[in-house]
């Protein structure tokens, strides 16, 4: 890297404030586990696991990050959050093995003058003290200035007047959160400049909410103004709107921020994030950037089209960086270059001619399927040149299944056969041979033998998804010879009325 980039801290909150989101609770394992990728493998700066008093269960979490961190000689990228409480905090920390606080403070004459109805001399006094206690005791002090933005807006006189109180005591960094998530770009520009102006010598860290979804533009302006580091959680988790995701402010400084650098290992985005939306059980959206199951998939068959001729729709957010591929889906929007991209995955070539009968099938499946995994690609194929090999002498013309609770599946059957129609009803087993015994019914009046099925079998493509493309394979046995004819559908008796209506077809 160039000598010139200024090295940006990244810590990572998400075993603090993104826990605060709406229905999640790390346990005390999955706490330790996300805290070691984010140090070891992720490579953020500092992690902030915790905040203080909370529980016992936070306590033993806390205890078994802090053992694991000192072992390892990261004990000082551990951080805890804590409050103005005397003593009670850094007791808390010590008995939890903790070395780094991060001590929440007001950042406006709101929240000073109604929340805790003290003057802002009070508050520093009570505030030195804390420093000074946790000091002899070994702990680092970080200072979180709550509802700095606000206090930025309304109070600035305020604002000023705390830090010049701090630019005096032994704080290691000052961070300035949006609390709220209220600011402008333009504001987190104009007011961590006027800051950082203001006192050069101070580390200042900018922490991110994502209330009006300007959470990582915000970082963007407020790296510009000069900050040192900044708070970020990942897949935006964090209270209401979340926090500025991890993902996506890495990827923005690294494309757009030349001078800047961090330690953040962008092949492990993706992996990280996942292991994390498994343990919260907060689901990422699909289009989410970065991390998002579909950010890097191509719908639209023109785009696949100029990704095979130079690349046209390629950008800097390559999914190699973050350890993933580029997909394109099929579906009723595709073309022939999606299709051909996924051929090419697969290691299939086929001829034009069937090249456009594939690609006509798959916009037919996807007028009642949105996608069409990849996967079902070559069963497709099959049922495609299988088909075309047929003429199309039988037609089924309507059926109603039906299957209800202790009573015979049945099956009401239409079917065209060289032009004459037949119709009737019949029960079975199951559908499938309710719908047999119809057909039977039909062909005993044409006095026609119909083939004795041998084998029946379903394969259904790999995902596990219940709208996965399911292929029938039904095995005949007709005047001594035995024949394989297929059916694809998402539907698995549907896919089975198919393979026979090939089996009718090819008699």
């Amino acid at each position: 890297m160039p000598k010139n980039q200024r090295h940006i801290e990244i810590m990572d909150t998400t075993l603090r404030d993104g826990e605060q989101t709406s229905g999640v609770s790390f346990s005390a394992v999955e706490k330790l586990t996300i805290a070691k990728l984010l140090l070891t493998e992720l490579k953020v700066d500092r992690i902030e696991i915790a905040s203080a008093r909370v529980s016992e269960g936070e306590f033993d979490a806390v205890k078994k990050i802090t053992r694991w961190a000192k072992a390892n000689g990261l004990l000082n990228k551990v951080e805890v959050l804590t409050f103005v409480d005397g003593s009670v905090s850094v007791e808390w920390m010590i008995k939890a093995g903790a070395k780094v606080m991060n001590l929440l403070t007001k950042g406006s004459l709101n929240h000073l003058t109604h929340q805790l109805k003290k003057k802002p001399e009070q508050h520093f006094a009570e505030i030195e003290e804390v420093i000074k206690l946790a000091r002899k005791k070994g702990i680092d002090t970080n200072v979180y200035l709550e509802d700095w933005s606000n206090g930025m807006r309304n109070s600035k006189d305020y604002v000023f007047q705390y830090l010049d109180f701090l630019s005096t005591q032994p704080v290691k960094r000052i961070m300035l959160p949006d609390t709220l998530g209220i600011l402008t770009p333009s504001e987190s520009y104009q007011f961590v400049s006027e800051i950082v102006h203001r006192y050069p010598k101070l580390h200042f860290d900018f922490h991110a909410h994502n209330d009006y979804d300007l959470g990582t533009a915000n970082v963007l302006e407020a790296l510009k103004a000069g900050a040192s580091g900044i708070h970020l959680t990942i897949n935006g988790m964090g209270e209401r709107a979340g926090n500025a995701p991890l993902a996506s402010a890495i990827a923005v400084i690294n494309d757009f921020m030349p001078e800047l650098r961090t330690s953040v290992a962008e092949k492990s985005l993706y992996s990280v994030s996942k292991l994390v939306e498994t343990f919260s059980g907060f689901r990422i959206s699909a289009n989410k950037p970065v991390v998002g199951e579909n950010v890097f998939t191509q719908t639209a068959g023109i785009h696949a089209d100029g990704d095979k001729k130079n690349k046209l729709y390629f950008s800097k957010l390559m999914p190699e960086r973050f350890g993933r591929q580029r997909k394109y889906a099929l579906g009723k929007t595709s073309g022939k270059a999606n299709i051909e991209n996924n051929l090419l995955q697969l290691g299939i070539h086929l001829t034009d001619q069937d090249l456009k009968k594939v690609t006509q099938r798959i916009i037919e499946l996807g007028d009642r399927k949105e996608i069409v995994s990849p996967a079902d690609l070559p069963y497709i194929i099959s049922d495609v040149l299988d088909s075309g090999t047929i003429e199309q002498k039988v037609r089924i013309e309507d059926y109603v299944l039906t299957h209800s609770k202790d009573l015979n599946p049945s099956v009401t059957l239409k079917i065209c056969i060289e032009g004459e129609a037949f119709e009737e009803l019949a029960q079975g087993d199951g559908q499938y041979d309710a719908f047999m015994n119809a057909l039977k019914k039909i062909y005993k009046q044409k006095k026609v033998a119909l083939p004795e099925l041998t084998d029946y079998a379903v394969r259904i493509p790999p995902g596990g998804r219940s709208d996965a493309l399911c292929e029938t394979i039904i095995t005949w046995r007709h005047n001594g010879r035995e024949f394989k004819t297929r059916g694809l559908d998402s539907d698995q008796t549907v896919a089975a009325i198919k393979s026979t209506l090939k089996m009718l077809n090819s008699i």
